[in-house]
């Protein structure tokens, strides 16, 4: 927005309903806080195929009332126009525990009703996987989850799902998103009594039983398993998960777990943790249960409950799994079950993000199922497991390695609660062996070669920087030379053997001759993918690196691997040492790091 400031305060008292906002605003105003005015004023918070997250307060560039009813109603008239039946079919609306949510679930399901659009309004608080499992079961024509996820406490989100049950990607998320700018008048300005509409309908309780019954499909039938043969601390971060997870244990049979009392029932303002992630070093009290209560394995889930984080005591010294671990003991498991069902194996199909671990592609080269990489983000994945299905394949699992799972085909999309069930699961089977979880994934190592990542990131604030360091990594080398590129062609001591180059404007992928045309979709900002081996041994990496399309920062997403442990760990270290000193030159363009 180019407007002035005064245009777009006064624009924003016009049509915000919601009083303490507008008193927010124009006390602002009235004190001439013009630098804060501008943070919030600015810029309008961009719709995405994320849809939307931020931070909640008044102001264009912020989640807030005006935000989320212009959303819904740029939602409702562009699924109305592209969803057959959309009306009677009806939308899912589902809410966290946060600040806000239950009221901004109930402004998304006025701004439908407003539109005599039936609305499935789950009715309290549920963890996000309900609302694609609800857009499945009753054939809706979309969903929205009001989840922060694992955002910090002064955020908040609105998730959208196509009626596929998967969330939205290209070009809805630019469709719905211009839908919004022809939409800003607000209709709705109170929600208080959506629920006595006709059209607003609880159908709570049994999509609960409907997402219970679908687990049933994923309990273990390979082994008789003690449920009270492993002792499980579970933490759910403050989160909606720990009714979900608990009832998911009852399903499998096992005993309770032991909840992490401090952490166990929702609280907006997360006390105990300062980013509610599984990822970040906020296991500290779980761990402390854990010692206190003699268990073997720490469960925990965001708190929106759709990733999972497992951490095992090893000796006295507990090892928190990498999420690129987890996903290769979960596939591993999944094609066991698929393969004692008798099933042939080549229709078996995987899904995994093209930044995860390489494991799983070496594992379905040796076991013969087939599989597929796509880009970052469950939109992809859940779209891909689609279309395989399509194709004839049966897609029982898929993950990220963001610490997200999916599983079984009920659910496109990543489940805390179900991956908390079927890890529970393996680790009980395992023990019934003699064994662990840890002593497990080093004999998968010992079946398709070791693999270690080393994932980061450099921050970088200033644009210009970030393209110059992009434009250097292309015109640095003869990698691709017949066919006019420069990329490097060595890097760690380690020959470059491929290229991908996912960048829109400089698409390449020097295996797809004759085109040299990348086979995966295009990225947004800049996302090069290189393969390098060694020319003495089995030692080799995967270095994936991308531009952040919500912070400052250039990631990178390493992965060696080889039949020497040791070997591939000295590797990555120079590979890093590389990366940062030649090619990002580091500290010449004043790059941080974490």
């Amino acid at each position: 927005m180019s407007a002035p400031l005064e245009d777009l305060v006064k624009e924003w008292l016009r049509l915000d309903p919601n009083e303490s906002t507008r008193k927010d605003v124009e006390h602002l105003w009235n004190t001439n806080a013009v630098g804060e005015l501008e943070r919030r004023m600015r810029t309008r918070i961009e719709f995405g195929t994320a849809g939307l997250r931020g931070k909640m307060e008044a102001g264009w560039s912020r989640m807030n009332d005006l935000i989320v009813i212009q959303a819904s109603q740029g939602l409702c008239a562009y699924v109305l126009e592209h969803v057959e039946n959309a009306a009677t079919r009806g939308v899912v609306v589902g809410h966290d525990h946060r600040h806000n949510s239950e009221r901004w679930a109930q402004l998304t399901a006025a701004a439908f009703i407003a539109n005599n659009v039936k609305v499935y309004l789950h009715n309290g608080l549920v963890h996000t996987p309900m609302v694609p499992f609800s857009v499945k079961a009753l054939n809706a024509a979309c969903g929205v989850m009001i989840t922060g996820a694992h955002n910090p406490k002064q955020d908040n989100g609105y998730k959208v799902y196509w009626e596929n049950a998967v969330q939205i990607i290209g070009p809805h998320d630019v469709g719905i998103a211009q839908s919004i700018m022809q939409h800003l008048e607000p209709r709705v300005h109170d929600a208080s009594r959506v629920i006595e509409s006709g059209l607003c309908i609880d159908c709570t309780e049994e999509m609960k039983r409907g997402y219970f019954h679908s687990l049933r499909n994923l309990r273990t039938k390979m082994l008789s398993l003690d449920g009270s043969s492993v002792e499980f601390v579970n933490t759910s971060m403050h989160g909606v998960g720990d009714p979900f997870t608990s009832q998911a244990f009852e399903i499998a049979g096992f005993s309770p777990y032991t909840p992490v009392k401090e952490q166990q029932l929702p609280d907006p303002e997360f006390p105990t943790v300062k980013f509610p992630n599984p990822e970040e070093k906020g296991n500290d009290l779980a761990i402390a249960t854990a010692n206190a209560k003699g268990a073997s394995y720490v469960l925990a889930q965001d708190p929106d409950a759709d990733r999972f984080s497992a951490a095992e005591n090893c000796d006295g010294k507990w090892v928190t799994f990498t999420g690129d671990q987890l996903g290769t003991l979960f596939a591993y498991h999944v094609f066991e079950t698929y393969k004692a069902s008798s099933k042939p194996i080549g229709k078996l199909a995987m899904v995994a993000s093209t930044v995860s671990s390489k494991m799983i592609e070496a594992m379905a080269q040796i076991e013969g199922f087939h599989f597929v990489d796509c880009l970052t983000g469950f939109k992809f994945i859940g779209n891909t497991a689609l279309d395989l299905v399509q194709a004839g394949y049966e897609v029982p699992f898929g993950y990220e390695e963001a610490i997200g799972y999916m599983f079984g085909s009920d659910i496109r999309d990543k489940d805390g609660v179900a991956a908390t069930m079927v890890f529970a699961q393996l680790a009980a089977s395992l023990r019934a062996r003699d064994t662990t979880v840890s002593a497990h994934l080093q004999e998968l190592y010992q079946r398709y070669g070791y693999f270690e990542t080393s994932n980061s990131y450099f921050v970088c604030t200033d644009p210009l920087v970030i393209e110059d360091i992009f434009r250097k990594i292309r015109s640095s080398g003869d990698m691709g030379s017949h066919q006019g590129r420069s990329y490097p062609s060595s890097i760690g001591g380690l020959r470059i053997r491929s290229v991908v180059d996912l960048t829109e404007g400089h698409d390449y992928d020097s295996t797809n001759a004759p085109t040299y045309q990348p086979k995966l979709p295009l990225s947004l900002g800049h996302m090069i993918q290189f393969r390098a081996s060694s020319d003495s041994d089995d030692s080799r990496i995967v270095l994936t690196i991308r531009t952040s399309g919500t912070e400052p920062k250039i990631k990178y997403y390493l992965e060696g691997s080889g039949s020497n442990r040791q070997a591939v760990h000295s590797l990555l270290g120079g590979v890093v040492n590389d990366l940062a000193e030649d090619w990002m030159n580091a500290a010449e363009n004043g790059l941080g790091r974490p």
